[in-house]
């Protein structure tokens, strides 16, 4: 199977995202004028969007959710141009996250994972890679056990299948409380890294960025580390080797930025191009991102 010619397939997490945008600092204990807003979201969900919204003709997301909310979501995944494999579940709420956008535009998250690390081994199939060209796999289900053996166990069988395979860490709060060995051991495999500069600054311990990226692409073959604002800088084989700036823009909500320099970044790569280039149009995506309300583009895929 050549990597460029098939789907994209992304596991991870379908979220329910309240977006509270507030443009004075919170006042405890009494009131906070907001404007607030529910939308779909989350990060593998979010990817999968903007990979559509990048030209990808094929994208899939599979993850689970709560019966509470399955049909608005699949309905707003396939308005997005990405075809909903969701497993509902009857015992759990979808997973739902509380953004609190401050007046530069900088998010906080509450987050309730709900379904969506109920993710279990017996929800993946190999059959699922058919046809796939790239696994994406969200970093959120490396955060609880049954998720976490979900992860690598799709991990395996795309190893063997010979389908490249993408981890973005998710949040360095979370990785902090797993901790980094722990994560690094279950990502193993994976040819390419995603992380913020929090992230991997949490995995490696260095608070330079350059020294991050390269420490941790002596472990992967291809590291990305975004950095905002700032850009994106590429490392393969324990060295940076491209730096990419990101276009200028009057920041809304910085919500879901990463997730739109994932989802344009490997869409990019199963079209064929290079990292650096594939790092440029993720950072043109997250310079987009972060002009909206919530983590999902406003439009859907090109021609849609």
């Amino acid at each position: 199977m050549s990597p460029a010619a098939g789907a994209l397939l992304v596991v991870g997490d379908v979220v329910t995202d309240v977006v509270a945008r507030h443009r004075t600092p919170l006042a405890p204990a009494t009131d906070t004028a907001a404007e607030i807003r529910t939308l779909p979201g989350g990060a593998g969900a979010n990817a999968a969007c903007w990979a559509a919204r990048s030209g990808c003709a094929d994208v899939r997301v599979l993850g689970r959710v709560g019966t509470d909310a399955a049909d608005w979501h699949e309905r707003a995944l396939r308005r997005a141009g990405v075809r909903p494999l969701l497993v509902r579940d009857a015992e759990a709420a979808t997973a739902s996250v509380i953004a609190l956008v401050d007046a530069s535009a900088e998010r906080t998250f509450l987050t309730d994972s709900g379904a969506a690390l109920r993710l279990s081994p017996g929800d993946w199939s190999a059959g699922l890679l058919d046809g796939v060209g790239r696994l994406h796999l969200s970093g959120y289900l490396f955060f609880a056990a049954p998720s976490r053996g979900t992860a690598r166990l799709a991990l395996r069988d795309a190893r063997e299948a010979g389908v490249p395979v993408s981890v973005d860490p998710a949040s360095a709060g979370f990785l902090a409380e797993l901790g980094a060995d722990r994560f690094l051991a279950a990502a193993d495999s994976a040819e390419v890294l995603l992380p913020n500069a929090d992230e991997a600054r949490s995995l490696t311990g260095h608070d330079e960025p350059e020294r991050a990226a390269a420490e941790l692409s002596r472990r992967f073959p291809l590291v990305v580390v975004t950095l905002g604002q700032a850009g994106a800088l590429v490392a393969e084989n324990g060295s940076v080797t491209a730096r990419v700036t990101a276009p200028t823009v009057e920041p809304v909500d910085s919500t879901g930025a990463g997730d739109a320099f994932t989802g344009a970044f490997l869409a990019a790569r199963l079209a064929g191009a290079d990292p650096a280039k594939a790092a440029d149009a993720g950072c043109r995506a997250g310079a987009e991102a972060v002009t909206v309300v919530g983590g999902r583009p406003l439009t859907g895929p090109p021609g849609g």
